[in-house]
C-alpha cells in the first residue's frame, strides 16, 4: 500500500496563526506574483513568516547574546529561543512588515534570528531592519556584527535549532544553497516554510521556468511533500498536504 499525495488550500487570510508547542507559526504576509504590463513583467513579493517559541514573550526581558566562544550549533540553539523571521519580503514591503510584526507584539529588536530562504531581493530585502539578529541567509550563518560561523548543513544533514525545529537544505530554485524551515508539533502537524521551492499551490506548470536547477528542485519538492502537512510557499497562500492510502488492485 502506497500513499497518494494531493494538496488543497488552507483557509484563512494573513496573519494566519498555526499554534504549536514548543513553536507556533504565523504567516505575516502572503507572497504574490502577478503579471503586469508587457514584456513578461511581473509584480512580486515573497511571503514572510514568523516562528514564535511558546516560552517567549515580549515581556521576557533583555535577550542574551550567543556565547562568543561557541560554535554554530550552540549559537543557533541560543538564537532560536526568541522570535524567528523566515524571509523579510522586499524593501517596498517595509511598512507592511513592521505593522505585521507589531500586530503580533514583536518589535524588530525582539527578533533573534532571520532566515533568508534564498538571496533574491523579494525575500531578503529588509534585512537592515534587524541589525541585532543573527542571520542565516541561504547557507551563510553570522552573528550580529558580522561574525560568521561554519556549519555542515546539507541535504542529508539538517541544522537543528530546537525540538522539532530544523533548517533543511532544499536546493533548486536559486541554485544549490536554498533552505527551508521545518516546524513540527503544530496544531496542523508539520509546517514547512519553503521559500520558492514551491511558488504557490498548483504551480506544477510553471516552477521549472524559474528554477536554476530543476533536477535538484524536483528532489527538494518531493522531500517537502513527503514530510509537510502544511506548506508556506514563496508567492501564494499556504496549502495542506493530504496523503491518502492507495488500495492494491483486485
Amino acid at each position: 500500500m502506497s500513499a497518494l499525495v494531493r494538496t488543497e488550500p488552507l483557509p484563512g487570510e494573513p496573519p494566519l496563526l498555526v499554534s504549536g508547542d514548543p513553536y507556533s507559526v504565523v504567516v505575516l504576509l502572503q507572497g504574490y506574483a502577478e503579471p503586469e504590463g508587457v514584456d513578461d513583467a511581473v509584480r512580486a513579493d515573497g511571503s514572510v513568516t514568523l516562528v514564535l517559541p511558546q516560552a517567549w514573550s515580549s515581556a521576557s526581558g533583555t535577550r542574551e547574546s550567543p556565547p562568543e566562544g561557541g560554535g554554530a550549533k550552540t549559537a543557533l540553539e541560543e538564537v532560536a529561543r526568541g522570535p524567528i523571521l523566515v524571509d523579510t519580503g522586499g524593501p517596498w514591503a517595509r511598512e507592511a512588515l513592521l505593522g505585521a510584526l507589531a500586530a503580533q507584539g514583536v518589535a524588530p529588536g525582539d527578533v533573534t534570528l532571520v532566515v533568508g530562504t534564498h538571496g533574491h531581493s523579494d525575500h531578503i530585502g529588509n534585512l537592515g531592519l534587524f541589525p541585532g539578529a543573527a542571520l542565516l541567509v541561504s547557507h551563510d550563518f553570522c552573528l550580529p556584527g558580522g561574525r560568521y560561523l561554519p556549519h555542515r548543513l546539507g541535504e542529508e544533514r539538517p541544522l537543528q535549532l530546537g525540538p522539532g525545529l530544523e533548517v533543511w537544505a532544499t536546493p533548486g530554485h536559486g541554485g544549490q544553497r536554498d533552505v527551508s524551515v521545518v516546524v513540527a508539533g503544530t496544531a496542523l502537524g508539520t509546517v514547512v516554510v519553503v521559500g520558492d521551492v514551491f511558488e504557490r499551490n498548483g504551480d506544477e506548470d510553471s516552477w521549472q521556468a524559474l528554477s536554476e536547477d530543476p533536477v535538484a528542485q524536483e528532489r527538494s519538492r518531493k522531500r517537502v511533500l513527503a514530510t509537510a502537512d502544511v506548506v508556506v510557499p514563496g508567492h501564494g497562500a499556504p496549502f495542506r498536504v493530504v496523503r491518502e492510502a492507495s488500495q492494491p488492485g483486485n
